[in-house]
């Protein structure tokens, strides 16, 4: 296949580059750098710059759209939330803007979305059926979403994303708890009850790309594994995958103070399971937790 990636250069695109290449598919990685996309996505991988580098003529079966700044890296003011919009919702309205103009359509759209659709939901059981939260995650899911829907008028399949917390050893949640704890500084955050949906990067891989081949699969798909563990369980387990022990806690009032709005990414959590992708056929190589950390703190 031919293939476009957004957000490529990312923890999730650099891995599935260097997956897809295996495969022999070829692929385009629209990023802001574009100078460092062969480096960081692999030997062969053409870049663009701007959709406007996308030309009429030009064929491409398949469509990625993991493109979005980090959601967590800085405080919601006023700015950052536009800056957080832009780069999802508004990024994916161009993209659906430039497939419906091009000659040639590719065929399906992966686009990503994340658990925080769901808002926090305390101990409830979420599949992809379970409806939106309220809050500004909930929202920025919601209006991607529909962004990334709107390729469907033009006739393509579009499968949706809702992300996890995405365990990787090249950073990520993992990279930056990791230091933390291997100096013992690990800490449960508030009341260590909210829920932790997390996913192995391999799984997430995976996962996505067979969404890619199955033409059978579309609409919402959450992209977490099946066992999802509470706060405190993950902190205690990472201790122990890391031979240390998590002595403290993360005062709800602490955190909320030092995060302000985005805290409640850290002390609201969503219990989601994979139902659809599951029932697609997918086998998670990576269902339990401790199994996932440590074959990636192995690496």
């Amino acid at each position: 296949m031919n293939i476009l990636i957004t957000g490529g250069t990312g923890l999730i695109g650099r891995k599935l580059c260097t997956k897809l290449l295996k495969e022999g598919h070829s692929l385009t990685v629209l990023s802001r750098a574009p100078a460092s996309v062969e480096s960081k996505c692999g030997a062969g991988v053409h870049a663009i710059a701007s959709l406007g580098e996308w030309q009429s003529d030009q064929f491409f079966d398949a469509v990625i759209n993991l493109a979005g700044e980090s959601i967590v890296d800085a405080r919601w003011t006023t700015k950052r939330k536009q800056a957080l919009w832009d780069s999802r919702v508004g990024l994916t309205e161009q993209l659906v803007t430039h497939i419906n103009v091009v000659e040639h359509k590719p065929t399906v759209l992966l686009s990503g979305s994340a658990i925080g659709y769901y808002g926090n939901r305390d101990d409830v059981e979420l599949d992809e059926a379970a409806v939106p939260g309220h809050d500004f995650a909930a929202q920025l899911c919601m209006a991607w979403e529909d962004s990334a829907r709107a390729a469907e008028h033009a006739g393509l399949r579009v499968c949706l994303l809702r992300t996890g917390l995405v365990l990787s050893q090249d950073g990520g949640l993992l990279g930056r708890l990791q230091p933390l704890f291997k100096f013992w500084l690990g800490a449960r955050l508030g009341n260590g009850r909210q829920w932790m949906s997390w996913v192995h990067i391999d799984d997430y891989v995976e996962g996505l790309i067979s969404l890619l081949y199955n033409v059978q699969c579309h609409g919402v798909f959450n992209m977490t594994a099946p066992l999802p563990v509470t706060n405190a369980e993950f902190t205690a387990t990472l201790a122990k995958v890391l031979r240390r022990v998590a002595f403290f806690t993360a005062p709800t009032m602490l955190v909320k103070m030092i995060m302000g709005e985005r805290s409640c990414l850290l002390l609201e959590g969503q219990r989601v399971l994979p139902g659809r992708l599951s029932a697609a056929g997918y086998l998670f190589r990576f269902s339990n937790l401790s199994d996932a950390l440590s074959n990636l703190i192995r690496k």
